[in-house]
């Protein structure tokens, strides 16, 4: 496998303010801030919402519109090889906690649902047990929420036979989404537990996925607020202080989550809490939230008598293949 190398397409601010600010008469430059403002914006200049990502890594960033989808294409193409990657080659972790999950969930001759579900889940597996295997990843927002968009993108494509400039819109809105996020709570599972991580992928993914069928801002946005209420207080606790378990199974059902947000949102059905509110929570909860609870390796699962034996022993397995002269002195 190579050495991993996380493409991030999501811009990160440090805006505050209203969703958008004119820096000068000559350079209207905006801030992504709020959903209510992201809305009213594009409804505004009568543009979509991936239209205004572009504006905003052109206008903030200094970037050429080709140069950006052609950013985007790779970031895509790295996303399907990741899939491929993790049902076709030896996917075992240093750890051992990973041991070709996904191969065994794709190959496996039952399926719960039905065998897209089955491929889903999969594939989402898949791409985040090349992360924990050191391979090449999109980091969509972040490595440890690697396989989400991958697995959700990767098969509603396949589904609905969509284009490949369909999904890369539907990345720029789901880029959009994550920048709010971050404005307004995290990104971050060490600011904001998993719920950060693994739940804002999961609605980059769902809102994406009601782009890309034609949904409507409102349904976009709902979907994004339905997947949100239902990953508000997830910890964040890797077992050893790796991120593989409970991360790589976690990936797995908040695609899950993604898909059914998306079929809710599809269908009209109100989140009734506005999305806006729904990030203030989630921002909310991960500032109340312990740190043992945060990345920290110091409680949940990983404080667990199981989870305790496993660290102390990749602990002893990472000291003992050392060189003698990189050993402490």
């Amino acid at each position: 496998m190579n050495q991993m190398r996380a493409f991030f397409f999501v811009v990160n601010t440090n805006g505050i303010g209203e969703f958008y600010k004119r820096i000068n008469p000559n350079n209207m430059s905006f801030l992504f801030d709020s959903f209510k403002g992201w809305k009213q914006y594009c409804l505004d200049k009568d543009i979509t919402l991936y239209d205004s990502v572009i504006e905003y890594e052109m206008t903030q960033k200094n970037k050429k519109e080709a140069d950006i989808w052609t950013g985007l294409g790779k970031a895509y193409q790295v996303m399907k090889e990741a899939v491929d990657t993790g049902l076709q080659e030896d996917m075992t972790s240093r750890s051992g906690m990973i041991n070709n999950g996904a191969k065994k969930v794709y190959k496996h001759p039952l399926s719960v649902l039905s065998p897209e579900f089955q491929r889903l889940i999969a594939r989402a597996l898949a791409a985040k047990e090349v992360n924990s295997c050191m391979g090449r990843v999109v980091a969509a927002p972040t490595a440890g929420a690697s396989g989400i968009l991958p697995g959700t993108l990767y098969t509603l494509q396949e589904i609905h036979q969509l284009e490949d400039q369909k999904i890369l819109e539907g990345l720029l809105v789901g880029a959009g989404i994550a920048l709010i996020i971050e404005e307004k709570a995290s990104l971050a599972g060490a600011v904001g537990g998993c719920q950060a991580e693994t739940g804002s992928a999961a609605a980059m993914a769902s809102g994406a996925m009601v782009f890309c069928l034609g949904g409507s801002i409102d349904q976009i946005f709902n979907a994004v607020a339905i997947t949100i209420q239902c990953m508000l207080g997830l910890v964040c606790d890797p077992v050893a202080g790796l991120v593989e378990i409970p991360c790589v199974v976690r990936n797995a059902s908040a695609s899950a989550i993604a898909n059914s947000s998306a079929q809710i949102a599809l269908a009209d059905v109100s989140a009734v809490i506005p999305v806006d509110e729904c990030i203030e929570a989630m921002g909310e909860i991960g500032a109340s939230m312990e740190t043992r609870y945060k990345e920290t390796a110091l409680g949940g699962l990983a404080a667990t008598l199981t989870g305790q034996e496993i660290a102390k022993r990749v602990l002893i397995q990472d000291i003992e293949i050392l060189p003698d002269e990189e050993l402490p002195q």
